[in-house]
């Protein structure tokens, strides 16, 4: 879970070691906790640990660390939402660190420099077909490879990266980067065949003599909604305008366009829009800005490329060459109501955002697979009620992010090779979180969050160029130092330059501490003193 060397206690001496004396009625211990940015990590990534060897400059240790749980770091570092930065300690001192930011650094230096990863046990012999190249697929594939099974991949798109290549803008996410990601997954022996589109999840199994399916189609299809529009209405949904804003021949919008929706699509469709010469790009949205379920960060970037927010508005009608919306009012539950105020937008082109959903019709005739929420219901191994049918990502009710997904496709193959094995995987236990409370942060310097570089706001609207920059390696060290090391001991000596009965034994580089207890009187500064809790008082034993 946590990958720093494990702190352990000593009791030195023999006939002395578990005589304490009158003196101490508590006694300081060495612990591990679970840092709250690894706890926040939807991929379950060690992030403290990878941290830890990036502050000391071993970059390619951090990204090998890193790529244990995630094989698409670069990518991740660019869309990934970074809960683990919402949950960061270092928020209450000053700013988060930039996990994101250094995930990118390491992908991105781990791309330039070829790293490559292999496989960790011998070929099983064992077949699993993973249908759907997306994030959960893709994480699935290579966690299963790398466990030595032959890992075939069926994509009915003609390029392998699902939604993160037909959904996310290529300035978000540079296609170069995806697809150089993707094929460090398949120098593992993953097969990834497109176009081949799977109707019947078990004939695909047995045709293809299978040991298992993990099902990874994700949500590309778009939430439909009625509205009542003239014979000459020009109406999109998102995915399939962000799909075809992929391919060599984008579609021509006009120079209005009005985007129907709140979500992160809306916000990319209105981008892309722009992007493909609208000069406005207006997003409808039913509800308050407080409310609305984009994300903060692609609001204010949408904002700052010119795309202007209908709030409390709902479309009407379409017509030609332009939208009607009736204004509304959020009742005392929160839900918007209307009011009878209409007014009229110019509208060339409207696009509806109105969120996706997912394609079941692989496993139709499969009666003991249960769908719950507009997706498959699967246990805690992320198997259905069909043994050997595995599901993840958009495909079962989560909250729809790569890094869920991600997570997600590493969950099932460790459940998926427990089930060729025989046996049932079990989660391992949980340390107790470290939470603010537990730190001195008297230890650390104030130390700003780097800012990572962005497109002039000039050049966005003409250019697919990506936006947000990355870090260097210079910036990326500062900002790894900045990790507090939450509940972790990083070896800083503290203990041992303050205790007064010279208790505290040195183990030697990256083996941490022990406790002499011949010598401990139990006063409690190490504990004071520990700046990252790394050490408790536990009640005294005889």
């Amino acid at each position: 879970m946590m990958q720093k060397p494990f702190a352990i206690t000593l009791e030195v001496g023999s006939s002395l070691a578990n005589h304490t004396g009158s003196w101490r009625v508590e006694r300081p211990v060495y612990v591990d906790r679970m840092p709250p940015c690894n706890d926040g990590c939807p991929a379950g990534e060690n992030i403290q640990g990878w941290l830890y060897h990036a502050e000391e400059g071993d970059y390619e240790a951090a990204w090998r660390l890193l790529a244990k749980d995630n094989p698409l770091p670069a990518v991740c570092g660019r869309v990934c939402y970074h809960p683990c930065e919402t949950a960061c300690n270092r928020a209450e001192l000053d700013e988060a660190v930039g996990i994101h930011a250094v995930e990118r650094f390491l992908g991105d230096r781990a791309l330039e420099a070829g790293y490559e990863t292999e496989p960790v046990l011998p070929p099983s012999g064992r077949r699993v077909l993973v249908v759907g190249s997306g994030p959960s697929g893709l994480s699935a594939a290579y966690h299963l490879a790398r466990l030595g099974h032959d890992v075939t991949i069926h994509e009915a798109a003609p390029e392998a990266g699902g939604m993160m290549r037909y959904g996310i803008p290529k300035y978000r996410l540079p296609r170069e980067v995806l697809d150089a990601e993707i094929g460090r997954i398949a120098s593992l022996g993953v097969r990834i065949e497109v176009r081949r589109r799977v109707t019947d999840v078990l004939r695909a199994k047995d045709e293809g003599g299978f040991d298992a399916v993990f099902l990874a189609l994700g949500a590309q299809l778009s939430r439909r909604a009625y509205l009542p529009a003239a014979d000459s209405a020009r109406i999109l949904d998102a995915v399939s305008f962000l799909r075809s804003a992929e391919g060599a021949d984008p579609p021509s919008l006009g120079r209005r366009v009005v985007v129907y929706g709140g979500g992160n699509t809306a916000m990319d469709s209105a981008r892309t829009a722009k992007r493909l010469g609208a000069s406005d790009a207006v997003i409808v949205y039913r509800r308050t800005r407080d409310r609305m379920p984009a994300h903060e960060s692609e609001l204010e970037e949408a904002l700052a490329e010119g795309i202007t927010m209908s709030w409390l508005s709902t479309i009407e009608r379409v017509e030609d060459g332009s939208v009607v919306i009736e204004k509304m009012t959020l009742d005392d539950t929160g839900f918007p109501q209307p009011t009878g105020e209409y007014e009229t937008l110019g509208a060339d082109t409207v696009v509806l955002a109105l969120g996706q959903e997912t394609d079941l019709s692989a496993v139709a005739e499969l009666d003991d697979v249960s769908v719950r929420d507009g997706g498959l219901e699967v246990g805690e191994d992320m198997m259905t009620g069909h043994p050997g049918v595995f599901a993840g990502g958009d495909m079962v009710p989560a909250e729809r992010t790569v890094t869920v997904a991600i997570g997600h496709g590493k969950r099932a193959a460790r459940s998926i090779d427990a089930f060729l094995r025989g046996e049932r995987y079990t989660r391992p236990g949980r340390h107790e979180l470290a939470g603010f409370d537990r730190l001195n942060t008297w230890y650390y310097a104030d130390a700003p969050k780097t800012v990572q570089p962005e497109l002039e706001t000039a050049r966005r609207a003409s250019t697919f160029d990506e936006v947000v920059g990355g870090l260097d390696a210079d910036n990326a060290l500062f900002e790894a130092r900045r990790c507090l090391s939450c509940g972790n001991c990083f070896e800083c000596d503290n203990c041992f330059g303050v205790c007064p009965d010279n208790a505290v034994v040195k183990l030697g580089p990256g083996k941490r501490y022990a406790f002499d207890y011949d010598y401990c009187k139990g006063c409690g500064l190490c504990v004071a003193e520990c700046p990252c809790g790394a050490i408790v008082m536990e009640p005294e034993t005889i």
